[in-house]
Formats: structure tokens, sequence, C-alpha cells
């Protein structure tokens, strides 16, 4: 087993890594910016050291991560999500090193982190695809004389990259081309990559996910689904598991399928397998993400598997300790992103010190965070404040416990999606799991809720009006 893990992120992704390693007895280092030297993670790991310049560079400079490593005597590198995870020259710089990296080998990022090439994978190993361009699409006039032969709407799509980036929806000739020029210019900036290709796009379809465990002996294991078609411009919001609509026969198929693809990819260590399931009930292949999950919490909630031990132990040359028969799924569990943004103004961000804070706790209720009382949220990263993963024994339980999970928590200071989480745990669809990937589009009424007025915000208010008195 490894002596010393670097962490090569920050937030709660960084601070799950530190506890399952202090689990193994595996002493962590972190790396921080300037902004985040007060930071939890920081102060849990072992060993911290201030990487930049500035908030950003410090976590894409895979060199300079990479030679602290080595400097600091770390045998493995955990990279999380964002940053660096999915980047193949970092993986392959870790391996001339001689330091493990948490994740699969370079030649398989490089093959799973371009979505073309994984679409014809699938295709030729009889995984079902959404009806697309045979790769990359080299022109405008290309790209039309396409979409003239599958029909409006398609979706336009970055070969490279995740996370919703260049990903556009068009529904006439005209949006097309809107679309190409700006999916390009957007996926250029963040992948530096501004190819595309093109998909018919499913109308309203659930968005399913399976998670795998694959060991360095070529074993491959599903944990189950999770169900994230709660989200809003193709970025998460809440992920269920198991999904409410999969029959025990649909897991199967489903989850061999992703079986398949990771074999066939050469795929090891932790990743997903994601899938549109259309109305009718098929089901097409979109994505698979080579690392951790933002909501693996809800996979571990109802499998009792710990994910993050899981990768560790398979990057150490140890094979999976269970088998698929032994996989079982035991109730519901549903995960909340506790964001630093406000929906009521088109989620837009929100910086500043958080003033209050108390979780939630009881039956069932699990808090991965990295936030405090007097914490300064910094405007440079990811909104993600902190993830609540509520469990329960049936669907409805799991709904309530959530919801008086969100009334017990308080987060003071910045804005953040708590009470918009509310409304969506009060409405009578959710409730009754009728949602799909259309569901915040057209439920328009979840952003009419009255935000609590703050202690602070009294202070200040009666302090304004007294020195507009006195200034009388």
């Amino acid at each position: 087993m490894f002596r010393k893990i670097l962490v090569a992120n920050r937030g709660e992704i960084a601070m799950r890594v530190i506890r399952a390693c202090r689990e193994l007895n595996i002493a962590t280092a972190a790396i921080y910016a300037e902004c985040d030297a007060t930071a939890i993670y920081v102060k849990k790991a072992n060993e911290a050291y201030l990487v930049g310049p500035g908030p950003l560079q410090g976590f894409l400079d895979a060199e300079q991560i990479v030679g602290l490593a080595k400097r600091i005597g770390a045998d493995a590198i955990h990279p999380g999500y964002g940053f660096l995870s999915e980047q193949a020259p970092f993986a392959e710089l870790c391996q001339q090193a001689g330091i493990t990296f948490i994740g699969p080998f370079p030649h398989t990022l490089a093959l799973l982190g371009d979505k073309v090439k994984a679409r014809e994978l699938a295709k030729k190993i009889g995984v079902p695809v959404v009806p697309g361009t045979d790769g990359p699409v080299r022109s405008v006039e290309e790209a039309l004389a396409f979409c003239r032969s599958v029909g409006y709407p398609v979706m336009v799509k970055a070969s490279a990259g995740g996370g919703g980036r260049g990903l556009r929806v068009a529904r006439s000739d005209e949006e097309l081309v809107a679309a190409m020029e700006s999916g390009a210019r957007e996926a250029q900036a963040a992948f530096g990559n501004a190819e595309l290709f093109i998909e018919k796009f499913i109308e309203r379809p659930h968005h399913i996910e399976f998670q795998l465990l694959a060991d360095l002996d070529g074993y491959v294991v599903h944990l189950g689904e999770r169900d994230c078609s709660i989200q809003r411009r193709h970025q998460k919001l809440i992920e269920i598991a198991p999904s409410l609509v999969l029959t025990p026969r649909l897991r199967a198929e489903m989850g061999e399928a992703a079986i398949a693809l990771a074999r066939a990819a050469h795929f090891h260590n932790a990743g997903t397998v994601e899938f549109l399931l259309d109305q009718d009930g098929r089901y097409y292949f979109i994505e698979m993400n080579p690392r951790i999950q933002v909501e693996h919490t809800v996979t571990e909630q109802i499998t009792a598997v710990d994910i993050v031990q899981s990768q560790i132990w398979i990057a150490a040359g140890r094979p999976l300790m269970f088998g698929q028969h032994e996989v079982s799924l035991q109730g519901y569990a549903i995960q909340c992103r506790i964001n630093a943004e406000d929906p009521q103004n088109g989620f837009r961000p929100s910086s500043g010190k958080i003033t209050a804070y108390l979780s939630p706790g009881g039956i069932g209720v699990r808090i991965d965070g990295a936030v405090y009382k007097d914490y300064t949220v910094p405007p440079y990263y990811d909104a993600l404040l902190a993830k609540l993963t509520v469990r329960g024994r049936t669907w409805n339980e799991t709904v309530r416990r959530t919801h008086r999970s969100l009334e017990e928590f308080v987060l003071r200071g910045v804005k953040t999606t708590i009470p918009f989480m509310m409304k969506i745990m009060e409405e009578p669809d959710f409730r009754a799991g009728r949602f799909d990937t259309s569901y915040l589009d057209t439920h328009p009424e979840l952003y009419n809720y009255e935000h609590v007025r703050e202690p602070e915000d009294l202070v200040a208010a009666l302090s304004a009006a007294i020195a507009a008195y006195e200034g009388l």
C-alpha cells in the first residue's frame, strides 16, 4: 500500500480523499492557493504546500505538481475530479516520474477523453449510441447536411472535455450555425480543442449513469445506477440512486453494456458510463467519465462500498474484494449540491464570508463539505460548497428526510441553492418520481420562494436606518 498520497485538488473532494487515506493509514499532502490557506482540507492533511502563481494555475501545472510529489516522497497522486483528473499527459508525467496516478492509464484517458473515439468504440462492441456524425464535423456545410438528413433538434457537442462545456441544442439551420460558432469558442477555451460533433437530440430523456470499479486484472463490476436528470444547462443539481424508472431487466442489461465498454477500453479504477434513456425505454451511450464523480456519494450510501478507498486499493495493484453477485442496492439516496449560487438570479455565483454555518444530522444524513463559519468563499472556483446526501428505506422516506435536512441546514453570508432544493422536495411531480431532464424548464414555479431574513441583514438595515435618521 502507498505511504503518502498527494491530493491534487481542493475543497470537498480533497477532504473526501484525505478521510479515505486516514482510514487506510496513508499520509496525505495537500496543495493550495493563497486564497485557500485556511481551508479545512489544508488543515486536515498531514502536509500542505502552496502552489501558484494565482488561484488556478497551480492546480493546472502538471510539472509543478509531479515535481512536488517527487520532492516530498509521495508515491501516488489522487487527482479528484476536474482540474487534471482526465488529462492523459498528466497521467503520463506521473508514470515517467515513477509516481502512481490513481486513475486509468494514459492511453485509456486519451481514448475516453475524446467523445468521438469513445462513441466509435461503443458502436464497435454493439452498445447503442445516439445517431450522430462519424467523427468531428469539418465544416458548417457538412453539419447542415447531416442535420437535414436526421432532422432537428440536434445537439452540438465538444469532442474533448465534459461538464456541459461546448454543448448546444439547435432546432433550425440558423441555430445550428450559431451553436457551432459559440460551442467551438467555448470548447477551445475550456479544453484547447475546438472540434465538435453532432448528435440527434433526444427529447425529455432520463440521464442515467452506471458506477464502475475495475481492477488491474481486468475484473469489472458495476454498483448500480444513478439518475442525474435534475440538471440545469447540463449541470447536475440533484442525483438519485437507484433510478425510479429502471426495471431489474433493464438495470442488468445497461450494467452489462457499461462493463463491456470498460473492458473494451482496457479501463481500470473508478469510472462512470453515462446513458440517455428515452420515453420508450431505449438507452443510448453518451460518454464515459474515467474518474470519481461528484455524485459518487449516493452510490456509496446504497451499496456501503467506499469508492474512493477502492480507487486507492486498485491503484496499489490489489484485486477487487467482491463480485457482481455481492453488490446489493439497499433503499434510496438523494444528493443535493449546495452551491454558492442564486437560483433566482440565473444561478449567479455568490462569494463572500460565511457568517453562520450549521449542518444537519440524524439518521441517514451525510455531509461532504469543506466550509465553516468565517470561511471566505473565493470567486475563482466551482460554486460547490457541500454535498448533502440522504438515505432512506423508501423513496418517500428519503424525500421527506432530505426536506427535513435542508430545513436544518444553516449557511449564511452567501446565496445558496438550499431554498431551491427545498422547493423541489415539496413539488408534487418530484415527490411522485415524475421527472426527466426537462424538469426544471417545465417547473418555473420552483423559483418562487422567499429568502429567510438573516440576522445580519436586520442588523445592517437597522444600522442604515439609524445612520439616516441621525444624518437628518
